[in-house]
């Protein structure tokens, strides 16, 4: 079973991206910033990491910065609804960082799956022609 750490400070957004995943057949982990995700990052594989970028204690672009630093082959996706600026600038950000698939909130739920499995390099069989 592929394993999921979905890293958000909102509460209702951890838990509708658990509920969707967890019925898609992953294992799923939540925590509230990127300090706490680099802790289970540490002592556990995971095959994406899932993370909002406007975030207490660590947002998510130094998040990412230190996963891609510490683990280079670690599927990343970044997630965010904006803030002070666009949310599209923010995961443009993220995008220059590496690889990295980004999806905008509010979003659907076949726009979730899809950025999943492009973000672990799976392609659905639903939307390719």
């Amino acid at each position: 079973m592929k394993k999921i750490l979905i890293v958000d400070d909102e509460e209702q957004i951890r838990l509708m991206l658990r509920q969707t995943l967890e019925h898609e057949g992953y294992e799923v982990h939540t925590v509230e910033n990127g300090m706490e995700g680099m802790k289970l990052v540490k002592n556990d594989d995971f095959d994406l990491v899932i993370t909002d970028m406007i975030m207490p204690v660590k947002d998510g672009l130094k998040f990412i910065m230190e996963l891609l630093h510490d683990y280079p082959n670690l599927n990343v996706m970044a997630i965010s609804g904006g803030g002070a600026i666009k949310a599209d600038r923010y995961l443009t950000m993220a995008g220059y960082l590496g690889n990295i698939v980004t999806l905008e909130k509010p979003f659907k739920r076949e726009a979730l799956l899809d950025a999943v499995n492009r973000s672990m390099g799976k392609s659905n069989p639903k939307t390719n022609n």
